[in-house]
C-alpha cells in the first residue's frame, strides 16, 4: 500500500511547497513550513459560490445601502463590532486562554437568543461545561441551542436544520474536515474549515463568531489569509491577574477599526465599563512627580489614561524601558529633548509606564511622555488638573493630534483644568473651566513648564 503523499504549508502565508525549505518561497518568513498530508481532490461541486451570481453593473447605479445591525445588548461589545451584529457578517476573536472569549460570547448569545434563533457550537468543551458556565453566570439559556461537534460536516448538516441568525464556533482550531487527511487545527483545515463556514454565513444570512487561538507572540494561530476571509477581527487583551479586559477592533468592514471596549470581570461574567478613563487614573491624593495625565484616542472614543516616568542615576549603562509604549520611540524622544530643550539623560536610567496596562502605540502620546520625564528629572510634580497631548517630531516641533477638541472637550467634563496642546489643536472658542497653553515647539512646552 502505497504512503500517503505529503506536502509542507506556510504557517503565514498558506503557501504550499512539494519538500520543506527553511525560508518560504512566497512570503519570505523563516521556518513556517509544517509538514501537512496532502488534500484530496474534491469534487467540482466542492466550493460554492457565497452568493447568486450578479450582472456586471456601474457602481454609480448600484443602491448603496446601510447594513442593518443587531444589538447585542453589550453596549460595549456593540462599540467594538460598529452598533451590533451584521445580517450573514462573519467575526474573528482572538486571545489568551482564560482571558474571557467564551465567557463573554456566552453572554452576547444569552442576549440574542430574546430576540432571534442562536446556535452554540462547542469544540473544546462539552454540553454539560457549557451548562455549568451558564449556571454559574446566572443565565437562563432557555433559548440558546447548544452543540457540541468538532465535525464540519455536521456542523454545515445542523446549520442547514437549524436554520439560526447567530451562530458562535468555539473554535475554529477545534474543526476537521472530512475531506481532508490533516489533523484539527493544521493550516489546511483550518483554512479549509473557516471558509466552508463563511461561505455559508453569507449563503444563509446567518451571522457568525469565529473564536481562535493565539501564538505566544500574541497572534492569530493559523494562516494569515484566515483574517482576510472574515469581515471583523477582535483582539481580546488584558491581564489575566487583572479584573479588567479589553476588546480591540484589528479590522472592521462594518465600523471603525482601533475601536475598544473595556470590560471589568466580575463573578457574573463581563461588565461593560461606562468610565474607562477612571482605570487609568491612578489614585493619588496630591500630585506626585513624573506623572502625566494624557488624553489618547481610541477608535472614536478618547480616553484619559496616566502615564508615570520614573528618572534615576544609571551609571555607565543607563537603560530605556517602557511599558504601554513603543521602546525605540522613548529612546528618539529623549535625544530630543536633550537636543532642543537642554535636558540630558544620557546617564540617568528611565523607566515609562502606561497605567492599567492599556497599550499607546499613537504618536500624540509623545508631549506628555516627555513632560513625565522632565518632571521626574526635577523632582517636581505638575500642577493638579494636568493634562497634555502631540507628537514630537524630531525636529522639536510639537506636531497636532486627530480631534483635539474632542480630546479637550473630555478632558474639561472630567475635571482637569490645565492643558498642554499643539498650536493647531488650540480651540477657537474658550473651554469652561479649561486653561489651554498651546505650543509649538518642545522648548516651549518645558518652560511652561518651569514656570508652573
Amino acid at each position: 500500500m502505497a504512503a500517503p503523499k505529503s506536502h509542507y504549508v506556510c504557517s503565514e502565508c498558506g503557501a504550499t511547497s512539494a519538500k520543506w525549505l527553511g525560508r518560504c518561497p512566497s512570503c519570505s518568513a523563516w521556518n513556517t513550513l509544517v509538514e501537512t498530508a496532502a488534500e484530496p481532490t474534491g469534487g467540482k461541486n466542492r466550493y460554492q459560490a457565497l452568493a447568486r451570481s450578479q450582472p456586471v453593473a456601474t457602481l454609480s447605479e448600484i443602491e448603496a445601502r446601510d447594513f442593518d445591525r443587531t444589538p447585542t445588548s453589550l453596549e460595549e461589545l456593540d462599540r467594538v463590532l460598529g452598533g451590533g451584529i451584521v445580517t450573514g457578517g462573519v467575526v474573528l476573536i482572538g486571545g489568551d486562554p482564560g482571558i474571557g472569549k467564551s465567557t463573554l460570547l456566552l453572554q452576547a448569545v444569552e442576549a440574542l437568543s430574546r430576540q432571534m434563533k442562536v446556535l452554540y457550537v462547542t469544540g473544546e468543551e462539552s454540553g454539560a461545561q457549557v451548562a455549568m458556565r451558564a449556571r454559574r453566570l446566572g443565565l437562563d439559556g432557555s433559548q440558546v441551542r447548544v452543540l457540541a461537534e468538532i465535525g464540519l460536516e455536521k456542523i454545515l448538516a445542523t446549520l442547514e436544520a437549524e436554520r439560526p441568525d447567530f451562530c458562535v464556533i468555539d473554535s475554529i482550531q477545534t474543526l476537521y474536515s472530512e475531506q481532508l487527511a490533516s489533523a484539527p487545527g493544521s493550516v489546511a483545515q483550518v483554512r479549509e474549515c473557516a471558509a466552508q463556514l463563511t461561505r455559508t454565513a453569507k449563503a444563509s444570512g446567518c451571522a457568525m463568531v469565529l473564536v481562535g487561538h493565539v501564538t505566544k507572540e500574541g497572534a492569530l494561530a493559523g494562516p494569515r489569509v484566515l483574517e482576510h476571509i472574515v469581515d471583523t477581527v477582535l483582539y481580546f487583551e488584558g491581564d489575566t491577574h487583572s479584573s479588567y479586559r479589553l476588546v480591540r477592533a484589528i479590522k472592521n468592514r462594518f465600523g471603525a477599526v482601533n475601536e475598544i471596549g473595556v470590560f471589568a470581570m466580575t463573578e457574573k461574567g463581563l461588565k461593560g465599563v461606562t468610565n474607562p478613563s477612571a482605570i487609568f487614573l491612578s489614585t493619588h491624593g496630591d500630585p506626585v512627580p513624573g506623572s502625566c495625565v494624557l488624553v489618547t484616542l481610541e477608535g472614536t472614543r478618547p480616553m484619559l489614561v496616566e502615564l508615570q516616568a520614573l528618572v534615576d542615576g544609571g551609571g555607565p549603562n543607563p537603560r530605556r524601558l517602557s511599558v504601554g509604549l513603543e521602546r525605540d520611540r522613548l529612546a528618539m524622544l529623549l535625544a530630543v529633548l536633550h537636543r532642543h530643550a537642554g535636558v540630558a539623560t544620557m546617564d540617568q536610567d528611565v523607566f515609562v509606564n502606561a497605567v492599567g496596562g492599556v497599550r499607546i502605540s499613537e504618536p500624540a502620546a509623545d508631549l506628555a511622555v516627555l513632560l513625565a520625564i522632565q518632571s521626574s528629572l526635577r523632582g517636581k510634580p505638575l500642577p493638579k488638573g494636568f493634562i497634555a497631548f502631540g507628537e514630537v517630531g524630531l525636529a522639536g516641533e510639537v506636531r497636532p493630534a486627530p480631534r483635539g477638541q474632542e480630546r479637550l472637550k473630555e478632558a474639561a467634563k472630567l475635571g482637569f483644568s490645565i492643558a498642554v496642546v499643539p498650536q493647531a489643536n488650540a480651540p477657537k472658542k474658550p473651554i469652561d473651566g479649561l486653561t489651554v497653553h498651546a505650543v509649538a515647539r518642545i522648548e516651549d512646552a518645558i518652560e511652561i513648564l518651569r514656570g508652573m
